[in-house]
């Protein structure tokens, strides 16, 4: 049921490149999720979600810090080695200084047709954040025009707006099978999906997903569904094999609060009589923030705490990227809310380029743990 998506995921490259030979259109990476995707589909350009490997690297050195985070440099690594040739463009919105050296980095030394760097602001929460953004949404999308040589109209805004509101709202349909008691998917098929969606063309992943659906309250349930109930937060996590290993020791992870996972579909932008620069500006700043947008008022944790209610969680893993400064700084006042709320947390820190076998002994003793806990 849910191979297509491992497919997609697994053979990102074969199906960008496929893509292309059949509509002869643009591929545009990016970087961070707060890119505005509603403007490039109303160009029929195709985005895509730049990732890392996974794989040990040895060509980033002389071009990134050896202590930005290995994710950042992972992502870089594959820009070097040319593993994305089939870009037209590349773009990041404003970030954390780690990505930002991986985009600005990979510009320089494996130029492309068209790239542009999104102003986002840093604090989402000013009352001019908003006003703020539209403009620069404005000033991007006229970039796309010069370069496509389209006319980017508020009618095909609107279209970009329903392909990306359509995707969003059917995954927030599967994440809510996973609140069920045992839930209808395990962890790992739902992030084979988030990255599937993040990586091929909405509309041709939307199409897959009302059929998982439509089918999937149907089939038998997984065994390694019916294990202890657990939330991961952190960072950016794309890493299947961890998820497959946290599953394999007894437990199910029935939702996230990461960047790869619900913070990038968590909200739908509404029109409500707004024009449309001004409703994907407002969506962008309303969304689940990062640490780097969680300011003055502190959202995120509110936000992790209903997630864990919601789902009904009954610990929490925190995965941070090595060196991720942004993150390590919230890590532990989300360590204490949760643990306060009565949810036992696991702290991890990643280094995407080495096995996650070496968390196998700190995970099962950590739910462990749980299970004895829950006897008393």
């Amino acid at each position: 049921m849910f191979e297509p998506f491992r497919t997609i995921y697994e053979q990102r490259h074969d199906y960008a490149r496929s893509w292309k030979a059949r509509t002869d259109g643009k591929v545009v990476g990016y970087f961070c999720t707060y890119v505005p995707e509603e403007i490039l589909y109303a160009a029929d350009v195709l985005p895509v979600r730049i990732l890392g490997s996974h794989e040990p690297q040895d060509v980033t050195e002389p071009h990134i810090f050896g202590m930005y985070c290995p994710f950042c440099r992972d992502c870089l690594a594959q820009g070097l080695k040319n593993r994305f040739e089939y870009l037209d463009g590349l773009m990041i919105a404003q970030s954390c200084l780690h990505i930002r050296q991986a985009y600005t980095s990979w510009e320089k030394h494996r130029p492309v047709e068209f790239s542009y760097y999104i102003n986002m602001p840093h604090k989402v929460q000013s009352p001019r954040a908003k006003t703020f953004l539209a403009g620069e949404l404005g000033t991007f999308k006229e970039a796309v025009e010069r370069w496509t040589g389209t006319t980017i109209t508020d009618d095909k805004l609107e279209e970009g707006i329903a392909i990306m509101n359509r995707s969003r709202s059917l995954m927030r349909q599967l994440y809510g099978l996973r609140k069920a008691h045992p839930p209808a998917l395990t962890g790992s098929e739902a992030l084979e999906s988030v990255l599937a969606m993040q990586m091929s063309d909405k509309r041709e992943h939307s199409a897959m997903m009302e059929t998982v659906l439509d089918s999937i309250t149907t089939r038998e349930t997984p065994a390694s569904a019916s294990g202890l109930r657990v939330l991961v937060v952190g960072s950016e996590d794309d890493d299947l094999g961890f998820f497959r290993l946290v599953e394999r020791l007894g437990a199910v992870i029935v939702t996230d609060e990461h960047c790869t996972g619900t913070r990038y579909f968590w909200n739908d932008v509404e029109l409500d009589g707004k024009r449309p620069l001004q409703a994907i500006a407002d969506r962008y700043c309303d969304r689940p923030p990062c640490p780097t947008k969680d300011w003055e008022v502190r959202a995120r944790i509110d936000h992790i705490l209903a997630l864990a209610r919601d789902w009904d969680a009954k610990g929490a893993i925190v995965i941070q990227q090595k060196f991720c400064d942004p993150h390590e700084i919230d890590t532990p006042a989300i360590k204490t809310s949760l643990e306060a709320a009565g949810v036992p947390v696991l702290f991890l820190e990643f280094d995407v380029t080495v096995p996650v076998g070496q968390f196998q002994i700190r995970v099962e003793a950590f739910l462990e743990m749980i299970q004895a806990e829950e006897l008393f």
